[in-house]
């Protein structure tokens, strides 16, 4: 085994380019020797105090934290540096955890969601639902988009997993009922008990019965799927109770095939 190594062999044997070693040299991190050709000439001693700056610089310190650090080495100062790995360790690790759950809650959601029947009426009975609501006017599938990622950016202190989280968006039922097509007046987030307490809502699904229906596709059919939910509670004695408005369970977050897109309608209704 050498005592001494050329740049060019510490870069390769850690990963590290050329130009971080003499960075680290600038900053007085590394002080490897010159053999007489003036090349840089790198000891044991420098190799261990690569170790460290690599494993540091996985858990994010800064450089001069580093060096702070390698310049005042003690045993006092070590184990003052291991406390803190360890705690941004298992901050990683809560994270990785989050992360896991996030996950495994998303392949729950799209592996139930790929199972429901679509065109298929029923009746939900419902809590209130806390919600986060932007108001505004979308006509088209881009101003959608646009609306859902406005109002996300406004939230998302409290939005971290915006692929999971259950979005929706509204429309007039008067302006449904005089043949008004694909015009949305609001688009909401629906958090579920467990979510709610993590927020100040700002808007609220009512508790109450609710008519359900799913459709699976474009969203050109959202005007007749929607009048058909009206015509239903109609036929069957439902009194309206609010606007209709559609839950997107699977959508351009998930799959780009239109056909693989599901869409539950729902309207809070009442017996006459």
């Amino acid at each position: 085994m050498k005592n001494d190594y050329k740049i060019n062999e510490i870069s390769k044997l850690y990963g590290i380019g050329v130009d971080s070693l003499r960075y680290y040299e600038k900053l007085g991190l590394l002080v490897p020797r010159r053999d007489c050709n003036g090349y840089r000439l790198y000891s044991l001693h420098d190799m261990y105090k690569l170790n460290i700056i690599r494993d540091l610089r996985q858990l994010d310190f800064t450089m001069q934290q580093i060096k702070a650090y390698l310049d005042q080495q003690s045993v006092e100062n070590t184990l003052e540096l291991l406390y803190k790995e360890q705690e941004l360790i298992q901050e990683q690790v809560a994270k990785l955890e989050t992360t896991q759950r996030i996950i495994q809650g998303r392949i729950k959601v799209l592996t139930e969601a790929m199972l429901i029947k679509t065109g298929v009426f029923s009746i939900k009975t419902y809590s209130e639902r806390p919600c986060l609501q932007l108001n505004t006017r979308i006509t088209r599938d881009e101003e959608m988009d646009y609306a859902i990622k406005k109002l996300h950016q406004k939230h998302k202190g409290h939005i971290l997993d915006f692929g999971n989280q259950l979005y929706g968006a509204s429309v007039s039922l008067e302006e449904l009922n005089h043949g008004l097509r694909d015009v949305f007046n609001s688009v909401f987030f629906i958090f579920d008990s467990d979510g709610a307490g993590l927020i100040d809502p700002d808007y609220g699904l009512p508790a109450g019965d609710y008519l359900s229906l799913y459709y699976r596709g474009d969203y050109r059919q959202s005007h007749e799927k929607m009048l058909d939910v009206v015509a239903y509670a109609g036929e069957h004695g439902f009194r309206l109770l609010g606007d209709p408005f559609e839950i997107y369970e699977i959508d351009n977050r998930d799959t780009i095939i239109t056909d693989q897109f599901l869409t539950e309608i729902q309207v809070r209704v009442a017996m006459e």
